[in-house]
C-alpha cells in the first residue's frame, strides 16, 4: 500500500464552485495524476485542511461525496483510501448466479459453505417454495468470495427432490446452477428483488466489514419449466463492491407499467 502523497494546485475562493466539490476535484485528479491504486492510502483530513487552508467541515463534505460516488473508501481509525472499483452485475435481471456472472468477466468465485443440511421448512421458505411449513428442505448457506474479497453471504432453500442432488458434490469452487443442470434441472423464470438493508454484527463479521455497513440484499424465487420451484434465495451483497446494472429497453417500461401494485401510491 503506498503512502499518503499531497495533492497541487489550489482552492479557488473567488470560483462560484463551493469549495468541497472543488477539493473533490483536485482529489480526483491527484488519483489520477499520480497513478494511485486502489488501496494507497490518502492525504488525512488534517493536511487536507492545512494545504489547502479550508475547514474540516469542507473536507469531511468532499470525502463523504467521494465515498458516496466510489472513488474512495473511509476506515475508521485507519484513513481514506482509493477504493477499489464497483463491479456491475446482472443478477437482478438475468437467471445467473453469481459464479456465472463473475466467470463471464473473467474473475473467479469461492465459497465458504457455512451450512449445507435439511432442515423443516419456515413458514417464509414454505411460502416462497410452494410447500407446507415443516416440509424437509435442502439449506445451503455460503460465504462467496470474489477475487480472494469477501463478496456476499447467500442462503438457498431448495425442495428435497432437487436439493438432495447437492450432497457430496464440492461447492466450494463451482456453480449450483451447473450442478443442478447436470441433473435436469434448469431454472427457466424467476422473480428477483433487490433492496437496501444494513449489516448485522454477524454479517459483518464474516463479509469483513463493520455492523450498520450498507449492504444489498437480493431475494429470487425460481422456477423451471413446469412451472415447479426449484429454489429460493436470499443473498448479502457488500455495497462498496457490488453495483447492479439495469439494461433497459421500452417495452420493459411498457410491461412494468402494467404490473404496478395499486398500493404503492396509497
Amino acid at each position: 500500500m503506498a503512502a499518503a502523497g499531497a495533492f497541487s494546485a489550489a482552492i479557488d475562493r473567488q470560483s462560484a464552485a463551493p469549495m468541497y466539490d472543488q477539493l473533490r476535484r483536485l482529489i480526483i485528479d491527484g488519483i489520477s495524476r499520480d497513478g494511485m491504486r486502489p488501496g494507497d492510502l490518502l492525504p488525512g483530513e488534517h493536511r487536507l485542511c492545512e494545504q489547502y487552508g479550508i475547514s474540516r467541515t469542507v473536507v469531511r463534505q468532499a470525502l463523504a461525496q467521494l465515498e458516496h460516488e466510489g472513488v474512495v473508501e473511509r476506515v475508521k481509525g485507519k484513513g481514506t483510501f482509493v477504493a477499489r472499483p464497483r463491479i456491475n452485475e446482472n443478477l437482478v435481471h438475468t437467471l445467473v448466479g453469481l459464479y456465472e456472472d463473475v466467470e463471464r468477466r473473467g474473475g473467479h468465485v469461492h465459497s465458504d459453505v457455512l451450512r449445507h443440511e435439511i432442515e423443516p421448512a419456515s413458514a417464509d421458505v414454505a411460502e416462497a417454495l410452494g410447500l407446507e411449513p415443516g416440509t424437509p428442505v435442502v439449506v445451503l448457506e455460503r460465504l462467496r468470495i470474489v477475487d480472494h474479497d469477501p463478496w456476499a453471504l447467500a442462503t438457498v432453500w431448495m425442495p428435497e427432490e432437487v436439493g438432495r442432488v447437492t450432497f457430496g458434490a464440492d461447492l466450494s469452487d463451482a456453480s449450483l446452477y451447473r450442478l443442478l443442470a447436470d441433473h435436469g434441472v434448469r431454472a427457466t423464470t424467476g422473480v428477483r428483488s433487490a433492496e437496501a438493508t444494513v449489516a448485522s454484527h454477524a454479517q459483518a463479521l464474516l463479509l469483513g466489514v463493520s455492523a450498520g455497513t450498507a449492504l444489498l440484499r437480493l431475494r429470487s424465487v425460481s422456477r423451471d419449466a413446469s412451472g415447479r420451484v426449484i429454489e429460493f434465495f436470499i443473498a448479502h451483497h457488500r455495497g462498496d463492491r457490488s453495483r447492479f446494472e439495469f439494461e433497459l429497453r421500452e417495452e420493459d417500461a411498457q410491461a412494468s407499467l402494467l404490473h404496478l401494485d395499486p398500493r404503492a401510491d396509497r
